[in-house]
């Protein structure tokens, strides 16, 4: 993996890498640091204790937080699929009156891509195909076993980091005063259960609409979502009810850290440096960093769909998919092409999306070739962006990190009159 690609990957705020590395290595540290500190102004044994709290509290739950919904799909994908169906079949298909363009052509959904991408011999189309009918002939079946697939991943961890996580990490802490005080390592320890039917004993019905809406969430959305979860579980288990406060006041300013503010800075960053640097810094560095690309650039041998109706795009990706346009699409996940080079019928295409893609690239291309030299240019946005990547990591983990634990323990003061964690103070 190159260093290029490692930065688009943590720049891409649609992904868990850029919570990866804020997460695990940047704030967590920091925030371990910091608890020890603040405690040990005032006591270093509660210090010891919230040190070992929070190394379990933030390592552990990220491990569930970023590796448990990924994991739990990829298990109810199994599950799916011993079930008959395909998990890769996109709900949205069957909204074909929203794939219409202005003259009423249905461009994409169910119905059209079975007759269209039917006519293909390919053994591998024809299979993408028959999932297409298969998912078609028994939609309500499938939408409720798309419902259970987000449910178990969304809920399972939520339950595991909000209310089974904290009870265990206070138990030990119990666990261990007790066994200092009485110099034994015999005593036992009886653990909080929390009380959770806000998540079991419930039997929802979900529309189809809504079930199409959460099955196209992506991982980083249903992150969010497990925070929202994780709050809720962090506030009831919390010891009383200063814990309460801060944890609350902690969770909330974390989740907009982590899901709105990166999105933000990185269009600001973007901005600010077409203004400062003149050159257009919106495509990928991946991108930037292609050679053969940069060469057709220079030799205006990069092909783009004659304008951004879906009409058009639809013809472009279909008809030509090996020319940069499509590639780098397919790269950056905005279409979806079967190994036979011909597009996955079973994948929904956001025509928005595609269309903001075609400015972009159209954008650079047009900054390129009124630049002295393409090449320089180029290799001048690449640096700005992966540049403009970094800093958004960086401000982000510095926000994280440093700015909201000491306004954590700084709001901690104000309603206690301590900087000692409330749920430790004896």
């Amino acid at each position: 993996m190159t260093v290029t690609s490692i930065i688009s990957a943590i720049g891409n705020n649609s992904s868990i890498y850029p919570l990866l590395v804020r997460d695990c290595f940047i704030e967590a540290p920091s925030k371990i640091l910091i608890a020890r500190r603040e405690n040990m102004k005032e006591s270093r044994e509660i210090a010891d204790d919230a040190t070992r709290e929070k190394f379990i509290d933030e390592y552990f739950t990220s491990a569930i937080w970023l590796g448990g919904i990924p994991a739990t799909e990829a298990i109810m994908d199994k599950y799916i699929k011993k079930k008959g169906y395909n998990a890769g079949v996109n709900l949205n298909l069957f909204k074909a009156e929203a794939a219409k363009n202005a003259t009423g052509e249905v461009l994409q959904g169910v119905e059209y891509n079975i007759k269209k991408f039917g006519k293909y011999a390919q053994k591998e189309v024809q299979e993408a195909v028959a999932d297409l009918i298969k998912v078609k002939n028994n939609k309500g079946a499938y939408e409720k076993l798309l419902t259970k697939k987000f449910a178990a991943a969304t809920i399972i961890p939520t339950i595991i980091m909000g209310f089974i996580l904290p009870p265990l990490n206070f138990a030990l802490t119990r666990k261990l005063r007790k066994a200092k005080a009485q110099n034994s390592t015999t005593q036992t320890n009886t653990q909080q259960r929390s009380t959770i039917e806000q998540f079991t004993g419930k039997n929802p019905t979900f529309t189809g609409s809504f079930t199409s809406t959460i099955a196209n969430l992506r991982t980083v959305d249903k992150m969010a979502i497990s925070d929202g979860g994780l709050t809720v579980g962090r506030v009831s288990t919390s010891r009383n009810k200063e814990e309460a406060y801060i944890n609350a006041f902690r969770m909330i300013g974390s989740m907009i850290l982590n899901f709105v503010t990166p999105v933000y800075i990185a269009r600001g960053l973007d901005k600010l440096a077409n203004k400062l640097f003149k050159v257009n810094v919106n495509l990928d560095p991946l991108i930037l960093n292609d050679k053969e690309f940069i060469e057709a650039v220079k030799n205006n041998a990069v092909e783009l769909p004659k304008s951004n109706s879906a009409k058009d795009l639809f013809e472009f990706i279909d008809t030509k998919p090996d020319t940069f346009f499509s590639k780098f699409a397919q790269k950056m996940k905005k279409i979806s092409y079967l190994e036979c080079g011909i597009r996955d019928p079973r994948k929904y295409v956001n025509i928005k999306d595609l269309s903001d893609f075609k400015d972009e690239f159209e954008n650079f291309i047009k900054s390129a070739k009124n630049s002295k030299n393409i090449e320089k240019f180029a290799k001048k946005a690449k640096t700005v962006k992966c540049l403009n990547i970094l800093a958004n990591v960086g401000i982000s983990s510095f926000l994280l990190a440093g700015v909201l634990p000491k306004a954590q323990y700084g709001f901690n003061k104000l309603i206690t009159g301590s900087y000692l964690d409330p749920g430790l103070k004896k």
